[in-house]
C-alpha cells in the first residue's frame, strides 16, 4: 500500500480489516469510473445544448447501452440543426442500427437543401440502405457527370460499326448525365447507359447508306440516340450525347467479298477434282472392258482350229476347201504387208502355211 494512502486508511481504522480495505478500494475505483463517465456524457450534453441540438443525459446513456456512439449521433444532429434540418436522434439511431451511413445521409440532405432539390429523410435513407452513395447522387444531380462510351475500363477505345456500303467506322462518344433522385432506387446504373448508347451508335451507323453521310453529319448519331430515350428505367437523365471522334476503319465489305470469292474458288476446285476423279475412274473402267473384250476375241480365235478339225472329222470340209481357205488367208496377209498395215494377219494361229 502506498505511503500516502496508508495514513488515510489508518485514520479511518480499516488497516486492520483487509475485507473493509478491499471494499473501500473497489468503491473508490467505481466512483472514479462513474465520475469520468459522467464527465464524458456531460461534455457531449453541453456541446449539444449550446449548439441548439438538445438531447437528454439519459438519452445519451441509452445510446451507450445500445452500442451507439453518442458523440457521432450528437455531432451529426448538430450539423443537421445548423443547416436548418429537423432530424431527431431517434431517426439517426434507427438508421445507424440499420447499417446506414448517417454522416453521408445528413451531408446529402444539407447539399440537396442548399441546391433546392427535393429530398426527404425517408428517401435519403432508402437510397443509402440500397447501397448507393446518396451524397454522390446529389452532387451528380447538381453537377452533371460525363460518361465515356465505351468505358475505358473495358479496354475498348472505340465503338465499331459498319455502314451499308461495307466501310467500318470507329466512334467515341461522351454522355452527359444528371442523377435522377426519384429513380435512384431500383434504377439502372452507368453500365446500362453505356450499353444503350453503344447500341444506338451501332444502329445509326449500320442504317446509313454510306459512311460519308455519317462523317458529314456526326451529330445525326447523337440526335437519333437521344430520340430513343435511352435513359428510361435508369438512375440518370441524359442531357446530351456528344460524338468526340469518328474514324474510318477497314473496308469490311471488300474483305467479306474477297473471303467469299476464296470460298467459291475452293468449292469450284473441289468440284473439278471430283469430276476429274470420276473421269479417271471411267477411263479405268473402259480400259478394263477393252481388256475383257480382247480376252473374248482371243478365246474365240482359239476355237477356230478346233472347229476346222471337227469339220474334217465330220466330213464337212475337204482338203481342197482347206487349201483354198489357206490361200485366201495368205493372199490377204501379203496384201496387208505390202500396204504396211501394222495389224496382225488373220491367219489362224497354229495352222500350217501352204505347201508346208
Amino acid at each position: 500500500m502506498s505511503t500516502r494512502i496508508r495514513p488515510f486508511f489508518a485514520a479511518a481504522g480499516v488497516t486492520s480489516n483487509p475485507l473493509m480495505l478491499g471494499l473501500l478500494i473497489i468503491a473508490c475505483v467505481i466512483a472514479l469510473v462513474l465520475i469520468f463517465t459522467w464527465l464524458y456524457f456531460i461534455g457531449i450534453w453541453i456541446r449539444a445544448r449550446f449548439s441548439g441540438a438538445r438531447v437528454s443525459l439519459w438519452n445519451l446513456v441509452g445510446m451507450k447501452l445500445r452500442r451507439i456512439p453518442p458523440s457521432l449521433i450528437v455531432d451529426t444532429r448538430i450539423n443537421a440543426v445548423k443547416a436548418g434540418l429537423d432530424i431527431t436522434t431517434d431517426e439517426l439511431e434507427s438508421h445507424y442500427l440499420a447499417g446506414g451511413n448517417i454522416v453521408r445521409v445528413v451531408q446529402a440532405l444539407i447539399a440537396a437543401s442548399k441546391a433546392g432539390i427535393t429530398l426527404d429523410w425517408k428517401r435519403a435513407t432508402a437510397i443509402d440502405l440500397a447501397g448507393r452513395d446518396v451524397l454522390e447522387a446529389v452532387q451528380t444531380s447538381v453537377n452533371p457527370k460525363i460518361i465515356d462510351c465505351p468505358s475505358p475500363a473495358t479496354g475498348k477505345l472505340t465503338i465499331d460499326a459498319v455502314a451499308k456500303d461495307g466501310i467500318q467506322l470507329k466512334a467515341k462518344a461522351r454522355v452527359t448525365v444528371r442523377a435522377n433522385i426519384d429513380r435512384l432506387v431500383g434504377g439502372a446504373t452507368e453500365e446500362t447507359i453505356i450499353a444503350r448508347v453503344g447500341e444506338g451508335i451501332v444502329t445509326t451507323i449500320g442504317s446509313a447508306q454510306s459512311y460519308k453521310a455519317v462523317l458529314e453529319n456526326p451529330d445525326s448519331i447523337s440526335k437519333r440516340v437521344l430520340e430513343k430515350g435511352l435513359d428510361s428505367g435508369t438512375a440518370f437523365q441524359i442531357l446530351s450525347i456528344d460524338i468526340a471522334d469518328v474514324d474510318v476503319g477497314d473496308n469490311i465489305g471488300a474483305r467479306l467479298q474477297a473471303d467469299q470469292a476464296q470460298a467459291d474458288l475452293r468449292v469450284a476446285q473441289a468440284k473439278a477434282e471430283m469430276r476429274r476423279a470420276a473421269a479417271v475412274a471411267t477411263e479405268q473402267e473402259m480400259r478394263a472392258r477393252v481388256q475383257e473384250m480382247q480376252a473374248k476375241v482371243v478365246e474365240a480365235e482359239a476355237q477356230v482350229p478346233l472347229a476346222i478339225s471337227q469339220a474334217f472329222r465330220e466330213g464337212n470340209l475337204g482338203i481342197m476347201d482347206y487349201y483354198r481357205l489357206r490361200n485366201i488367208s495368205a493372199d490377204t496377209s501379203m496384201r496387208e504387208n505390202i500396204a504396211g498395215d501394222p495389224h496382225k494377219s488373220v491367219t489362224q494361229p497354229g495352222t500350217p502355211t501352204p505347201g508346208a
